[in-house]
């Protein structure tokens, strides 16, 4: 199966109105994406905000005559945008595995290697954890999962515990298990995910060790660890979650937050941790604290 692929870039006063002219021309589907480098984090609720420079693609059906396609177009946007037009042919694939062509095995500090099913770690001595994260977030790639497996493998995981809210992929519960910690607690409110880490804790010889769980279904005790790679919105509103999960004298870390919003997440956090210095990657902040210890 196959398409006629048509892609344009309209300002944000124009998407609107081309948006309604693709759909009458008989667009079956049509996406919208940043083309200016303008990412759109955590918009209030109840909101669609558009990008000032935002790419339309549009799919129309494949026995249509790509001239006449892209003719039609032009003339039905005439006056409405003024931007070139791409007609390409758009061939049906797996797109959910498409990606997976460019992962490869990575490093995270010294001895931490992240490596896609059928392949192996150049380093004979490397910790390997192997992934297919399916359909959920957490490969590696994305810095703010970067910042929290660098953190995983500086630390001394022998013997202690971790709860990872918001698991993905399972990918920071599942390595800190290659690391050496004896129990891991993986929670996310995506049912893909707990999929995606239950099939990666099997592939990986884990299950034994592993608990995965919906956050209503988390029962857990206080962890030695706790880890949440999410955005800086739900990590402020989730202080009272998340403070429970760790043990006095525990540490937590959390990632997904952009530097404008490093102090907001510092303070949240500050009555019942002491927060150390925030690590910067890539336009990304880790945040790390430990738990005050109980009065004695």
């Amino acid at each position: 199966m196959s398409w006629h692929q048509l892609s344009l870039i309209a300002s944000e006063t124009e998407v609107a109105a081309v948006e309604q002219a693709l759909e009458a021309l008989g667009a079956l589907s049509i996406t919208l994406d940043d083309a200016g480098d303008q990412p759109q984090l955590e918009p209030p609720l109840g909101t669609t905000p558009i990008w000032h420079q935002t790419r339309l693609t549009a799919l129309f059906p494949a026995q249509w005559d790509a001239a006449w396609l892209q003719a039609e177009t032009e003339h039905i946007l005439a006056g409405i945008a003024h931007t070139a037009l791409i007609v390409e042919r758009l061939e049906d694939r797996c797109w959910e595995r498409a990606w997976m062509e460019a992962f490869h095995p990575m490093r995270f500090g010294r001895r931490l290697w992240i490596c896609p099913l059928g392949q192996d770690a150049p380093d004979p001595d490397a910790v390997v954890l192997r992934l297919d994260p399916g359909l959920a977030f957490g490969t590696g790639h994305h810095p703010t999962t970067a910042l929290c497996l660098e953190w995983l493998d500086g630390a001394d995981l022998r013997g202690r515990t971790l709860i990872d809210y918001g698991c993905g992929s399972g990918i920071l519960a599942l390595a800190a298990l290659k690391l050496g910690a004896s129990r891991a607690v993986a929670v996310d409110h995506d049912p893909q995910a707990l999929e995606a880490t239950l099939a990666n804790a099997t592939k990986n010889g884990l299950t034994d060790r592993i608990e995965i769980c919906l956050p209503q279904k988390l029962t857990a005790a206080p962890a030695d660890i706790g880890i949440a790679n999410i955005l800086a919105g739900p990590l402020i509103e989730l202080v009272p979650r998340l403070s429970a999960l760790v043990k006095p004298g525990g540490h937590l870390v959390l990632s997904g937050i952009l530097p404008e919003q490093a102090t907001a997440v510092q303070n949240a956090y500050r009555a019942g941790f002491v927060v150390e210095q925030p690590l910067t990657r890539e336009g990304w902040v880790r945040v790390t604290a430990v738990r005050h210890r109980a009065c004695t």
